[in-house]
């Protein structure tokens, strides 16, 4: 008993003390530089400023938030889209089937995302396996490539992101009751609205978890519009990054980093509110369902 009790203390304390150093401790850090200026010999001096916000309002800077949100929205919608269709057809396979299916799935988390955006490139260059499937398909003339486009980088987004949406999909329609669909089309529902009006309420928490899982990691990646977008694309986080490493204003990405933790703190208390608004809801329905 003894021993159980020290094991668990040991593994919170081991586990908080490693929280602390190398994740309470940077960010604090951040905020810490975030309001000092820059020093070109030793990266920042100890002067209390705003400026380095003040400075993220410029248009430039705001033109690169717009980009960011629009192209994880994008990524989000397309995984979604992709996600769905597959998520249920996992959910409602059979049971043979579907270890194989989440596989398919799983697979992807097997190699490295920073291997899997290079091995991108293979396939959206000019003479790449896209280009040459089209050619032979007789869709177009002459060699194309996707490469440095928005659609290279929105592909290279959703093949990275993909998993994180049909996993909590399939969690979520997996614990559909199957038997209320078939009410509804014994009622005389058509099946636009059997989905629209009992499949997709039921399993909106999966719709934003998956949405969550996707749009947060795309907002702040950066290595996937470099490597596939090239200088044409710049978002968050690669102007973070180009402010720590290339400029050397270690203010001003101290700054915008804090920024963009803040609206990821938002958009997940956001999340949450739904979650719980969307349980109290179903319990209103339980108990609805009893007293009748």
């Amino acid at each position: 008993m003894m021993g159980s009790k020290f094991f668990r203390r040991f593994s919170i304390t081991a586990v908080a003390l490693w929280l602390g150093l190398f994740a309470l401790v940077p960010h604090l850090m951040l905020v810490g530089a975030s309001f000092l200026t820059r020093d070109p010999g030793s990266f920042v001096a100890p002067r209390l400023t705003l400026d380095n916000f003040i400075r993220l309002f410029d248009p430039m800077f705001v033109r690169i938030f717009l980009e960011s949100f629009r192209l994880a929205g994008i990524t989000t919608a397309f995984c979604l889209l992709m996600g769905y269709p597959f998520a249920f057809l996992l959910a409602t396979a059979r049971e043979h089937l579907r270890p194989w299916l989440l596989l398919l799935v799983i697979i992807p988390f097997w190699t490295n995302s920073l291997i899997r955006t290079y091995a991108m490139i293979i396939i959206l260059k000019s003479n790449g396996v896209l280009s040459k499937v089209l050619m032979a398909a007789g869709l177009i003339d002459a060699p194309i490539s996707l490469m440095y486009s928005e659609i290279a980088v929105v592909a290279g987004f959703a093949y990275t992101s993909l998993p994180f949406m049909i996993l909590p999909l399939f969690a979520s329609i997996e614990k559909l009751d199957m038997r209320l669909l078939d009410a509804a089309r014994d009622l005389g529902a058509s099946t636009r609205q059997t989905f629209f009006s009992v499949t997709l309420p039921l399993t909106m928490p999966g719709i934003v978890a998956g949405c969550m899982l996707v749009f947060l990691p795309a907002l702040g990646c950066f290595y996937v519009p470099e490597i596939l977008g090239g200088s044409k694309t710049l978002v968050m986080g690669s102007f973070i990054k180009n402010q720590f490493l290339v400029a050397r204003d270690w203010p001003l990405g101290s700054a915008a980093s804090i920024v963009m933790t803040l609206i990821l703190v938002v958009l997940i208390l956001l999340y949450y509110m739904a979650k719980k608004r969307s349980a109290t809801h179903h319990k209103d329905d339980e108990l609805y369902g009893e007293g009748m």
